[in-house]
């Protein structure tokens, strides 16, 4: 999985770089995207807030955000144009690629991690697998989803080794 990362903040250690990397691999191959493609964007609260205004209308600063990305194409092809031109090919595979971004907030995760009484490694992984289930179709809305997400969640956090402490 390739996955861009961005530190707005400058806060960010090599460490939870790693480990974000890290664990969003391992979250991708349980799922099975492990050929996909993504961005993280580590902010301050200040920034998560006017992300937050802006695609949620929602008027305050928020742990992590997810956007998954849904291209919409007006034009399709048949495998037989595909085979017949391998530049449109790669670029149509590089376009399916792309699954989408999450914003987390670092301000947010120091917060949270005292507040849940546990690290804040233990925070920083949560909220990025959280985000990349988001932005691979899981959600919360219904007890149904909330169990098959949050299950899905803590299995992947207590097999990576970042449980509650």
């Amino acid at each position: 999985m390739y996955i861009e990362m961005v530190d707005e903040t400058g806060q960010v250690s090599q460490e939870i770089l790693q480990q974000t990397q890290e664990i969003l691999e391992f979250a991708a191959q349980k799922i099975g995207k492990e050929d996909k493609e993504m961005a993280v964007t580590f902010v301050t609260n200040e920034r998560s807030h006017e992300l937050n205004l802006e695609y949620r209308d929602t008027d305050r600063p928020t742990d992590v955000i997810s956007l998954e990305y849904k291209p919409e194409l007006d034009i399709s092809f048949d495998e037989e144009d595909l085979l017949d031109n391998p530049e449109l090919a790669e670029m149509m595979s590089e376009f399916d690629a792309y699954i989408g971004e999450l914003f987390i907030s670092i301000d947010k995760a120091h917060e949270q991690a005292e507040e849940y009484g546990h690290s804040f490694e233990r925070e920083m992984g949560f909220l990025a697998v959280h985000g990349f289930l988001h932005i691979n179709g899981y959600d919360h809305y219904t007890p149904e989803e909330e169990a098959e997400m949050f299950g899905l969640q803590e299995e992947i956090l207590t097999a990576y080794g970042l449980t509650r402490q």
